[in-house]
């Protein structure tokens, strides 16, 4: 793992860590518009990108860590978070390469942070009318119902990538951040709170991604999103019993 670009600054900042994997078509879009939010310390990390992204960093003024191949965004976020931890940062904010999540927000999950050691980005929370397939949205609904159980917090997006992380959620995660496509969202919540940690949600804004190719494809995405309906209603039942 490299780190390159910019030089350490103030800890004082809160850390808005940004995976990205192939996403050259918009990756210097998300960074400018970032650069509009002057409060906060970015860190990219390139997860073995095999386009130009990497180039495009090497040209702008920004830290970033590069993986040497692709490991997945929950790997690339561990790195995120274990250069927060090992850097000071008391709170760090996971945010989309793509520019789906809106930087307007970035405050507002810091701020809860006061409260809370993990605060998710809801799309569905005070009726946002963020659209999905039936498909997707009958999953998400077993996934928020499962999550919410577990964790003893009311959620309505357990698989929003966009949420932040105080001291306690920044060290845990450094070490323990799920690795799996979507664990990296519904199983950290979980993890989090296996750990005592307070969890909450607070409504936010979307938008379609503003370039490049999601990393999974449809069918796979489909895949995995009823592979964890399955694993947490079955976990659900063992707890039960």
């Amino acid at each position: 793992m490299l780190l390159s670009g910019g030089g350490l600054n103030s800890t004082s900042k809160p850390l808005v860590i940004i995976p990205a994997f192939n996403e050259a078509a918009v990756i210097e879009k998300t960074l400018l518009e970032l650069a509009n939010y002057k409060d906060f310390d970015y860190l990219v990390v390139d997860d073995g990108s095999t386009d130009n992204t990497k180039e495009i960093l090497k040209s702008l003024n920004i830290k970033y860590l590069t993986l040497p191949f692709n490991l997945g965004v929950g790997v690339a976020m561990r790195a995120g978070f274990k250069y927060a931890l090992a850097n000071g940062y008391q709170a760090a904010v996971q945010f989309d390469a793509d520019l789906q999540h809106n930087p307007e927000f970035i405050s507002q999950l810091v701020s809860e942070l006061n409260k809370f050691d993990v605060v998710v980005g809801s799309r569905f929370a005070n009726q946002n009318k963020y659209k999905v397939s039936r498909m997707r949205a009958v999953a998400m609904k077993l996934l928020r119902i499962a999550v919410s159980r577990h964790t003893g917090a009311v959620l309505t997006d357990v698989t929003s990538g966009f949420r932040s992380a105080g001291p306690k959620a920044i060290s845990l995660f450094a070490e323990h951040y799920p690795s799996e496509y979507l664990a990296d969202t519904v199983e950290s919540l979980m993890l989090a709170a296996d750990h005592n940690l307070k969890i909450a949600e607070i409504p936010v804004s979307m938008q379609p991604r503003q370039g490049g190719q999601p990393s999974q494809n449809l069918i796979r995405s489909a895949f995995y999103l009823g592979r964890s309906v399955l694993v947490l209603i079955a976990s659900l039942g063992i707890r039960k019993g």
